[in-house]
């Protein structure tokens, strides 16, 4: 994997950048819709393209091993041929995964023993383990396996957490050293900048990942339970340490918001199932602020979803329609709200590089903060 670091904005630690992966290329500040299980839920690959115009997308390990399992994944080439997605894959280690299953996982030096949450067999995902699966769905981006730590983690466990996580850190490394991916492709692995909200342990953990030298790094362990002031704290403390010239992905973050807030910090690269999620549960994220489709109040509008909208989805029905759908618990009514959603944020953060290149993106942000925060 290449980066191209643009351009930074004046005012502002906002980058644009240009990823190029065996795949396609990637223009950061960029937005991965999450395909947990080799799909993104209730959206089809020509409207991830076409319709959403996403880059690239998410796979996850620990969902992906489980299910269809890693012989099929084989058998097909990987998770690109398998699903039909022909750009860039980055997948989850599943570390998130493995330790939300709090009551059924053990952790040690050596790994984690988990059972599965489909039928209860056991299993065991070590660092090189996590390499090994992740170079089987043949994703262009690999994810270290870590511990995520909760975000009212006391500090001795945090920092147990971090010795943990570095070690792990050092044995991916050597399992990337001595495997290939077996589909004839590159693929590339991020460290996880780990270490709870705790200054200190994110200096150090970030100082760790920047010496690795590896093509972009990830930070992680955040929107996790913590404040969002901290959140924004510990961006800021990590990117004045990682290398300004690779890409820096914040995991699982978050709201339309918190996106802007964070690439004003100099983050390149987020992902979050929050767009579609909440879209299934009738939350719809415009340019103009955040609509509740169950609410009354759009029973008689009639309206396009939003007119001047990233998505055809958004000209195409009404509020009134998607309404209904949603109430009467109709499926189209999940993929109309996940693709607008999706196309939402995916605009959103290309907007975002348009101001950046324009160099006008701490007052675009002021304003586009106070539209998308608003309750409609």
């Amino acid at each position: 994997m290449d980066f191209q670091l643009l351009h930074t904005a004046s005012k502002s630690a906002a980058r644009a950048g240009l990823i190029t992966t065996d795949h396609g290329r990637v223009e950061t500040p960029v937005f991965m819709p999450v395909g947990t299980a080799g799909s993104v839920k209730a959206v089809q690959v020509y409207e991830l393209t076409d319709d959403i115009k996403a880059q690239i997308i998410l796979g996850n390990t620990y969902h992906l091993y489980l299910r269809p399992g890693l012989e099929i994944l084989g058998r097909a080439g990987g998770l690109h041929k398998f699903n039909g997605w022909n750009s860039p894959i980055l997948t989850d280690s599943g570390g998130f995964q493995v330790f939300s299953l709090t009551d059924s996982r053990k952790i040690s030096a050596e790994g984690v023993e988990f059972r599965s949450h489909i039928d209860g067999s056991k299993h065991f995902f070590s660092p090189e383990k996590a390499i090994d699966i992740q170079r089987v769905i043949g994703s262009d981006i690999v994810m270290a396996f870590d511990e995520c730590t909760p975000g009212d983690a006391d500090y001795a466990y945090a920092k147990k957490s971090l010795d943990l996580t570095e070690s792990w850190l050092d044995r991916c490394l050597a399992r990337v050293k001595e495997t290939e991916c077996p589909h004839g492709y590159r693929q590339t692995l991020f460290p996880i900048v780990q270490g709870c909200v705790y200054p200190d342990l994110r200096r150090r953990a970030a100082e760790n990942v920047a010496e690795k030298g590896a093509d972009g790094n990830a930070i992680g362990g955040l929107a996790v339970g913590e404040p969002t002031e901290k959140m924004y704290e510990m961006v800021e403390l990590v990117n004045e340490i990682l290398p300004k010239d690779k890409p820096r992905y914040l995991m699982g973050v978050g709201k339309p918001e918190n996106l802007l807030e964070a690439i004003d910090r100099g983050v390149d690269m987020f992902d979050c199932i929050m767009p579609t999620r909440n879209g299934r549960n009738g939350q719809i994220f415009t340019k103009n602020g955040v609509m509740n489709m169950r609410n009354e109040q759009w029973k008689n509008d009639f309206s396009p979803i939003e007119a001047d909208g990233a998505s055809v989805v958004d000209r195409l029905y009404s509020k009134a329609y998607l309404r209904h759908l949603i109430t009467a618990n109709e499926i189209l009514g999940l993929q109309i709200a996940s693709v607008h959603n999706l196309a939402f944020y995916v605009w959103l953060v290309q907007e975002a590089r348009k101001h950046i290149l324009a160099d006008d993106f701490p007052v675009w942000k002021s304003t586009m903060l106070e539209s998308v925060t608003r309750k409609l």
